[in-house]
């Protein structure tokens, strides 16, 4: 049962416009800390339930300023790799408990901040060599999985985009097409697994004009707002949030 009170808006309203300026100006890399934020105070499936519907009305709201900017090739590489991988994480939800979804989602939380580091401190590298299309497709599956069991398709995304030498902004306005796409297949078997009530969309009809205004921050904050700087603040949230759900998920 989805409480609609102060409690509730207190984390999704912020929530919801992190996510949106996380997807239309940062790569939707960490759009997905929202998810986790909104599994410390609801069910992780409504907190699934609830994001989907803001994730996919921020997607339309970030079409029109990315517009033809996109890598096509790449962009549908990983959608088709996608598809398979949406189907498998709707098989894992079908038997997942929420505890398990806590601990999935805790983890990968945690995880996305380990590889960034990693990825900064040199302990791990990504080939400067093109990735072939196989991978991409490889990654889609990973894109597909992740996105649907937690809304982090972004990481295994970026392994693949990365490795193509897109500009900054080819490399969101991809990143803006693979996930409207991405999303939209989610959509279907969301709500075959009951992930959307009636509560659900109230929240969402209230929560719009926050996924609205987070996605007109994104846009403008591409170009001026240090990358350094927002990541920093989402790899503290991802901690935080990511270690509190494993916590519960544990106990």
């Amino acid at each position: 049962m989805l409480e609609l009170d102060l409690w509730f808006f207190a984390i999704a309203g912020p929530a919801v416009v992190f996510a949106g300026i996380s997807k239309s100006g940062f790569g939707s890399g960490a759009a997905f800390a929202s998810a986790s934020i909104l599994a410390l105070a609801v069910d992780p499936g409504l907190a699934l339930g609830v994001m989907l519907p803001m994730l996919m009305l921020i997607d339309v709201a970030s079409l029109k300023p990315y517009w033809g900017r996109w890598h096509l090739r790449e962009a549908l590489l990983i959608i088709a790799g996608g598809l398979p991988g949406v189907v498998l994480g709707a098989a894992l939800y079908r038997v997942a408990s929420p505890d398990l979804l806590r601990l999935l989602i805790g983890a990968v939380s945690v995880g996305f901040v380990i590889w960034q580091i990693s990825l900064k401190r040199g302990w791990l590298y990504i080939g400067a060599h093109r990735m072939p299309d196989g991978a991409g497709l490889i990654a889609g599956v990973a894109v597909g999985f992740t996105s649907f069991v937690s809304h982090a398709g972004g990481p295994p995304a970026a392994v693949f985009l990365l490795s193509r030498d897109l500009s900054k902004t080819g490399y969101q306005a991809t990143s803006v097409l693979i996930f409207w796409a991405i999303n939209i297949a989610k959509f279907i078997p969301y709500a075959f697994l009951g992930m959307f009530t009636l509560e659900t969309a109230t929240a969402n009809l209230l929560l719009a004009p926050f996924a609205l205004a987070g996605a007109w921050l994104g846009v403008r904050a591409h170009d001026v707002v240090p990358e350094r700087a927002f990541f920093a603040i989402t790899y503290v949230l991802l901690t935080l949030t990511g270690l509190k759900l494993i916590w519960d998920g544990l106990t």
